[in-house]
C-alpha cells in the first residue's frame, strides 16, 4: 500500500492539501510499469476532487456534500486515513499512487471526441512523467474516471488509435474549420498545456491545439498558426501513424 499525505479536510472544504510521496514509491511504480501497464482503478469527479487529483483539469466542481459524501466513501475503503500528525490525511493505495504521479507531470494533453460509440470515453487526459511513462485518465459519459499508468508510447498508441483517422484531405489553406466540422463523422479538439506547481494547484502556461475531423471518411487536420496564434489553419496528417506524429510533436 502506498499513501500521499495531505492537509486534513473541513467539512465546508473536503480536499487535501500538499502530498508528500513516500520514498521509494515513484522508482517502485516505474519498475512495475516497465512489466506492463499499471491500472490505478476507477474514480468520480467527487473523489478525484476530495484528495485535489487531477482537478485543475476538469470542468466542473461538486457541491460541498457531494464532496463530502466522497470523502466518506473513500474512507469506508480506507483509501482516506487520518494521519499521524495532526491535521493530515492520508491517501492510500492505488489511488495515493495517482496523486503522487499526477504532481510529477507538468505538461496535460486533454483530448476530446465527439462522435464515439456506446463503451467508449469521450475525454482522454495524458499526463507524461519524465521517466517516459504516462499517467491516462479516461472519463466515460456517466462521469467515471480510470486511471492507469503506461509507457508512453504505449498511451500515444492507444490515443491514435481513438482519435479520428483516414487518409488525409486535401484541405488547402482556405479550408474553413466550421465547414468541416459541420456533419463531420468524428472530430476531436486536441490541447496540450504546460504548467507549473504552485503548493497543490496547477497553474497553467503556455498550450497549443490540435482539431481532427473525419469527412467523408477522409481526416482534416487544423493547428494554430505559428504568425497568429489566435487563428487555426488546415495542415495534413494521414492515417494512424500521421496523427501519432502530430500527437509527439505537441508534447515535444
Amino acid at each position: 500500500m502506498s499513501n500521499a499525505k495531505g492537509s486534513k479536510p473541513s467539512p465546508q472544504s473536503p480536499e487535501t492539501g500538499d502530498a508528500s510521496v513516500p520514498d521509494g514509491l515513484v522508482s517502485a511504480v516505474l519498475n512495475l510499469v516497465e512489466t506492463g501497464p499499471v491500472l490505478l482503478g476507477a474514480y468520480t469527479i467527487a473523489e478525484l476532487t476530495a484528495v485535489d487529483a487531477i482537478v485543475d483539469f476538469l470542468e466542473a466542481r461538486p457541491s460541498d456534500e457531494v464532496l463530502a459524501e466522497a470523502v466518506r466513501s473513500l474512507a469506508a475503503r480506507q483509501l482516506l486515513l487520518a494521519g499521524s500528525e495532526g491535521g493530515q490525511v492520508q491517501v492510500r493505495g492505488d489511488l495515493g499512487i495517482a496523486v503522487a504521479f499526477q504532481r510529477r507531470s507538468r505538461s496535460v494533453l486533454d483530448a476530446r471526441v465527439t462522435g464515439t460509440g456506446v463503451g467508449e470515453p469521450w475525454r482522454i487526459l495524458l499526463l507524461p512523467q519524465p521517466e517516459r511513462v504516462c499517467l491516462m485518465v479516461s472519463i466515460d459519459a456517466l462521469g467515471v474516471h480510470q486511471i492507469g499508468l503506461y509507457k508512453l508510447e504505449e498511451a500515444l498508441r492507444m490515443l491514435a488509435d481513438w482519435l479520428p483517422t483516414g487518409s488525409s484531405a486535401d484541405s488547402g489553406p482556405g479550408a474553413n474549420m466550421d465547414d468541416v466540422l459541420d456533419g463531420s463523422e468524428r472530430s476531436a479538439l486536441v490541447t496540450v498545456t504546460r504548467y507549473t506547481a504552485r503548493g497543490s494547484a496547477e497553474v497553467a502556461g503556455d498550450s497549443t491545439d490540435l482539431v481532427l475531423a473525419r469527412k467523408d471518411g477522409r481526416l482534416h487536420l487544423f493547428t494554430r498558426d505559428p504568425q497568429a496564434r489566435e487563428n487555426l489553419v488546415p495542415g495534413e496528417a494521414s492515417g494512424k501513424e500521421g496523427v501519432r506524429d502530430r500527437l509527439v510533436d505537441l508534447l515535444a
